[in-house]
């Protein structure tokens, strides 16, 4: 047992590859731990402090423990190269089996490939940039990654409804990493960032202040900031001074400023009032109220007066990075020593020939596989990372930080830790607590206001001499101001108007002719200015909502109902036409009604032919009497056939009598109107000129039915289209005339009884008011439109026309079309089954009087044609049953067979 003994301990003295050493003096196996920090940093100190507690507090609590971390500090001064250097220091030098940092992101990005080649564990509790993960397997965040928080302050600005974010991050690999994820999360929340501003880690006061200035002509007024403390802290100054710390701001920092809050300066956090923060939530328990105890004691010790303060969550971090990484050294210690000594034990092999020739990857492993409950809360590794928790939102309010809420990925936000499994995702402003923003007010800011440069918002109006009826501009010749009249302006002044806050606007006139009568631009052109925002920051008119157009500038709903037709002049019918006693009803009524005439008469000379003894008169007695015979009466059963036959004939002729007399009559004392051109493929066929408004979308438009550009003319004014219709297409006018409704309206009101619309009704977008892309109003503007025209405020534009218009239109004077057959397809059907009822039952009767010859007929062997023969001319005879006998019909038949 002694030999076994000494065996170990010659296996134990002999590994100095593992990094593993004996310590002859306590028996205690080290593990060699480089630390490399920047030691005149915030962070670098309260993160060598927490590692020293960490260090004591984990062996004085596992005092059995067989391993201990040795811990070698290097300081890399803030720099790069330093880090770097320390680094390669560990690894040539002291052959260190982990490294605790690099503090900062730049410096891992760096120095996380001398790691991953010497597989050596770099871990870091401070260096949070998402694009360090997962480029090493050998490098680990025992910190949450900044990606984490970015859905967090979506949700803040999802619930103020801001759609428009300005982003200031420092241009560092700590400041660029986040924001991709940042741009991605807010963009899933419909929230458009309109500006990025990188500050370099060097900015000077002057690039600060030149930076805030510019920020400070735009509309945007949320503004989200990524900078570490010492930039951050001169951030805050500065908007401080050019006021943009006052009423209507509103500030989100990140977790890097709103954790190192406790140690800005007085006049810091003077500047900070009112910034919203969110940082990872640190759940109450005994062991964090202990450690927050000594920490405080030791500083007190160290500073003499210094105020009791939260402990960072860098520190809390730092701290359980030790205890995990220790942990895992004592797993690899006790599993290097059960193999040594199974080797012994076993006398199979020698210890020294197991290979093991570096603890960096087994001690990795452990540590990733490493869990348990620390002061930050649960110490839990995914993808080499600390696992996501819920974050703290945070407001500043006089010398301190107050939680309004808590974010948590599976929740939402909440006044509290949500438990409830079954809760769902919610986002409210209900769900904070009462909040002070920037300049003392407890009212949310909108999110924008307009720049401070002293103009108004130019509503571009456009200015031409037709089709002006909803919006007439004029120029004052003293003044050069646009005055404005109509429909659509006073539509725009109520809309303004109701809005829950202030917006001072002007008029700008946007020309559409120059001084000669020449076409100046066009409402495309308009909607491109407003997309510049050079000229006018919003426009206002008859402007149609387009695909096209919605590229550059963003629509409102639309104020007014859209639709393109097309009219074309009136043909009025002349009433003296030889054929007008033929137009009451289709030809298809015409035919029908003579078919079943013919056909009723034919029914009764069947049922008649028995009774009347003409019937053997010559064939042109018989087609006269077809047409006659229905007004003879009739005798026996065959007489109440015809009688039925006859009453229901009378009844649809009587209606078709009187319908055809109604409708003559209102042919020839009304006149009918009829429209020049009825089918709008017509005109593309017969290559007719056809016409639209100028400077409208109708062009395009027109183009995509299949019109020719070459015969498509634009007018200025209604009077000039009336003269082109009035002309029509051969004489260089056109012949159908296309516009939007309400256009189309006024035309058909100022020449009454001369137009009238045709084809069908193109459905369009409708009248709306354009905004440059991004616009905060756009929401703002659509919501009051709503508003208005659920009240009545606004009436739509084609209800208002109407309303006014003094002319019933020429559609009034139409009369009713021509009658269809199908008005009298039920009438006809009746009498034609009664008919071929009455028909059924006379063959029926002549069957069963005459069975016997049929009888005899059927049993002799006869040619087809010989027996109809036989059968017409039996059918002939007028007095059967008076002078036929048996024996005649024995004969029949006899001289039947003989034929046969």
């Amino acid at each position: 047992m002694d030999f076994l003994l000494l065996q170990l301990l010659i296996a134990l003295l002999l590994l100095p590859s593992l990094g593993i050493e004996r310590n002859s003096t306590d028996g205690i196996i080290h593990f060699q731990v480089g630390v490399v920090l920047d030691l005149n940093s915030p962070v670098g100190l309260i993160g060598l402090k927490c590692l020293s507690m960490a260090h004591s507090d984990f062996y004085s609590f596992h005092r059995n423990y067989t391993t201990k971390l040795v811990l070698h500090l290097w300081d890399s001064n803030e720099t790069v190269i330093d880090a770097a250097g320390g680094v390669l220091d560990f690894l040539q030098n002291v052959e260190v089996d982990a490294i605790i940092g690099p503090q900062k992101s730049t410096q891992a990005n760096f120095v996380m490939d001398l790691g991953d080649r010497a597989r050596v564990p770099i871990i870091s509790f401070s260096a949070t940039s998402p694009s360090l993960i997962p480029r090493t397997p050998y490098f680990v965040q025992t910190a949450q990654s900044d990606a984490d928080q970015v859905e967090g302050i979506a949700s803040i600005v999802e619930t103020f409804r801001w759609n428009q974010v300005v982003i200031i991050y420092e241009d560092t690999e700590y400041g660029n990493g986040i924001i991709p994820y940042l741009s991605n999360a807010l963009q899933d929340v419909n929230t458009r960032v309109s500006y990025r501003s990188a500050f370099p880690k060097s900015a000077t006061d002057d690039f600060i202040c030149k930076e805030l200035r510019n920020m400070m002509t735009m509309q945007t007024r949320v503004f989200v900031v990524h900078m570490s403390q010492r930039l951050g802290a001169r951030l805050f100054l500065k908007s401080k001074e050019l006021g943009m710390m006052s009423s209507g701001y509103a500030w989100i920092v990140t977790s890097g400023l709103t954790d190192l809050f406790n140690l800005m300066d007085l006049d810091v956090v003077e500047a900070m009032q009112g910034v919203l923060g969110v940082k990872p939530l640190i759940p109450k328990h005994k062991a964090l109220d202990s450690f927050a105890t000594r920490w405080n004691t030791m500083s007190l010790q160290v500073n003499g007066n210094i105020e009791q303060t939260e402990v960072s969550i860098f520190g809390l971090w730092a701290y359980d990075t030790l205890w995990a990484l220790a942990m895992a050294a004592e797993r690899v210690g006790n599993k290097k020593l059960n193999a040594i000594k199974n080797a012994v034990d076993s006398n199979s092999e020698s210890p020294f020939s197991l290979g093991i020739s570096n603890t960096g990857p087994k001690l990795l492993k452990e540590i990733l596989r490493t869990r348990f409950q620390g002061l930050a809360g649960l110490f839990h590794l995914a993808n080499g990372q600390l696992k996501q928790t819920p974050y703290q939102i945070v407001n500043v309010v006089g010398k301190s930080e107050r939680e309004v809420g808590i974010w948590s990925p599976s929740r939402g936000i909440s006044k509290e830790v949500i438990l409830n499994v079954t809760s769902s995702y919610s986002i409210s402003k209900e769900n904070f607590r009462s909040i002070i923003w920037p300049g003392g007010s407890v009212i949310a800011p909108k999110g924008w206001e307009f720049p401070i440069n002293g103009k108004k918002l130019r509503i571009g109006v456009s200015k031409k001499s037709g089709f002006n009826e909803f919006l007439k501009v004029v120029k004052d010749s003293q003044t050069n101001a646009a005055e404005v009249s109509g429909n659509f302006k006073e539509v725009f002044d109520s809309v303004m108007a109701a809005l829950p806050y202030a917006v001072p606007y002007e008029y700008v006139i946007y020309p559409f002719e120059n001084s000669d009568g020449s076409s100046a631009g066009s409402y495309n052109d308009l909607i491109y200015q407003v997309s510049l925002q050079e000229k006018y920051d919003a426009a206002l008119g008859d402007i149609t909502i387009t695909a096209n157009r919605s590229i550059y500038v963003d629509f409102t709903l639309p104020h007014a109902a859209g639709g393109v037709a097309s009219v074309v002049p009136i043909k009025y019918e002349d009433a003296n036409d030889k054929w007008t006693f033929l137009q009451p009803l289709t030809t298809e009524l015409w035919l029908m009604s003579a078919t079943f005439y013919i056909f009723t008469g034919l029914s009764i000379w069947i049922l008649g032919k028995r009774i009347d003894t003409s019937c053997r008169d010559s064939p042109g007695q018989h087609a006269g009497m077809i047409c006659y015979f229905p007004f003879f009466p009739g005798q026996g059963i065959e007489g109440n056939l015809i009688c039925l036959v006859l009453v229901t004939w009378a009844f649809v002729a009587s209606l078709l009598i009187s319908t055809y007399t109604a409708s003559l009559s209102s042919r020839l004392t009304v006149q009918r109107l009829q429209p020049a051109v009825t089918d709008v493929m017509k005109l593309i066929r017969s290559g007719d000129y056809i016409g639209c408004q100028e400077g409208s979308f109708l062009i395009d438009f027109l183009k995509r039915l299949g019109f020719e550009e070459s015969k498509i003319r634009t007018y200025k004014s209604t009077d000039g289209c009336d003269e082109a219709l009035t002309k029509g297409s051969s004489n260089g006018g056109i012949s159908a005339y296309f516009d939007v409704l309400p256009h189309i309206n006024i035309l058909l009101t100022e020449f009454c009884g001369k137009y009238m619309i045709v084809g069908p009704t193109y459905r369009t977008g409708g009248f709306a008011f354009a905004f440059p892309k991004g616009s905060p109003l756009v929401a703002d503007v659509s919501r009051a439109i709503i508003q208005l025209t659920e009240n009545g405020t606004i009436v739509d534009i084609g209800q208002l026309n109407s309303s006014n218009s003094a002319c019933a239109g020429p559609e009034s004077a139409i009369t009713p079309s021509s009658m269809t057959l199908q008005s009298f397809q039920v009438l006809f059907a009746i009498t034609g089954c009664v008919t071929m009822s009455c028909l059924l039952v006379s063959l029926i009767m002549y069957i069963y009087k005459n069975r016997g010859f049929l009888q005899g007929i059927s049993i002799f062997n006869v040619n087809i044609w010989s027996r109809i023969h036989a059968l017409c001319g039996y059918f002939k005879q007028i007095n059967l049953s008076s002078r036929s006998k048996a024996g005649d019909t024995k004969n029949q038949i006899l001289e039947l067979e003989e034929v046969g």
